[in-house]
């Protein structure tokens, strides 16, 4: 078992992370390629975003790297953990949102992400967060079930109830409390991870990691080249009018960001290109519209009576 925290190798780990990941999703979109932009923060350290627009499949997405430092952990980070007050700090991470143009291509958003704090008196604290969750606009009961599917198979090495647990997170934070209705079907979702055992604890990090794509990417494939029309892409703006108010009311990585001096560019990169908020909308009963949330976004175990055979 190791105690010491090696962030050296997370951070190694966390850039070919993000290399694997932008070459894949070029290679689905096969028309478009990720910008690549490096930054530094006056602060401390900097980071490397690297955002693709106006492609094939992608309307825009972002896949960024970031390794940050201070002197004194910002209030998003020591609300829970009121001893690590001005304690300092590092923090690096991938954080990735993809946008499809096609509205049957659902939104995916992945983050895994370390934290390493110093305390004047005492050993360094660190924990692992993260996850993946999904956000379609029509739903579709083969693209939920590979997603869970995928998910828990990359927790079963960490323990039986490991899955279950934060999955059940992710339901409770993805969750836009002001319209009483989930951003998505969910995924994975854990923060504060800390067993004790680094090496377990970084290897728990790159299962989840390093499933994102194989999560995602066959998903997209049956979906790229449905057709679709005005009506779709009506719905779809609609409903990224969530997405937006998610991220800007209670995502935790953005709140951070933002707290701790972050690359605003970076930091708002999630945001989709175009969106609309209608007044009072509501879908007709009993249309695909009305579908996602009487059905898909409710709080549901996709791989309940799934036969693994």
């Amino acid at each position: 078992m190791s105690q010491q925290p090696d962030s050296q190798a997370v951070k190694a780990y966390l850039l070919g992370l993000q290399d694997r990941i932008c070459q894949r999703l070029e290679a689905l979109d096969g028309q478009a390629s990720f910008i690549e932009d490096s930054w530094e923060r006056p602060e401390g350290g900097g980071g490397i975003s690297r955002v693709i627009s106006e492609g094939k499949v992608f309307e825009k997405g972002g896949v960024n790297f970031s390794h940050v430092m201070g002197d004194t952990m910002p209030p998003s980070a020591t609300a829970h953990r009121p001893h690590l007050a001005g304690a300092p700090w590092q923090a690096m991470g991938v954080s990735l949102v993809m946008h499809p143009e096609n509205p049957y291509v659902p939104t995916s958003h992945a983050n895994v992400r370390f934290f390493i704090a110093t305390p004047e008196k005492g050993e360094p604290v660190y924990w692992f967060g993260g996850g993946y969750d999904l956000t379609p606009y029509y739903g579709f009961d083969e693209d939920c079930v590979h997603w869970h599917r995928t998910a828990r198979n990359a927790c079963e090495p960490f323990g039986d109830d490991v899955y279950s647990r934060f999955k059940h997170w992710c339901d409770e934070y993805f969750y836009l409390k002001h319209r009483q209705e989930p951003r998505g079907v969910g995924g994975l979702f854990f923060d504060d991870h800390n067993t004790g055992d680094f090496d377990r604890d970084f290897a728990f990090m790159q299962s989840v990691g390093d499933s994102y794509i194989e999560a995602y990417e066959p998903i997209v494939k049956r979906r790229m080249d449905h057709a679709w029309g005005e009506r779709e892409r009506d719905f779809q703006l609609y409903r990224r009018g969530r997405y937006v108010e998610f991220n800007l009311v209670y995502d935790r990585g953005t709140l951070f960001g933002l707290q701790s001096g972050g690359r605003t560019e970076s930091i708002l990169m999630s945001l989709p290109p175009m969106v609309r908020w209608d007044y009072s909308r509501q879908p007709e009963p009993g249309s695909e519209e009305a579908r996602l949330t009487d059905y898909f976004l409710t709080d549901r175990n996709w791989l309940e009576g799934i036969d693994e055979q």
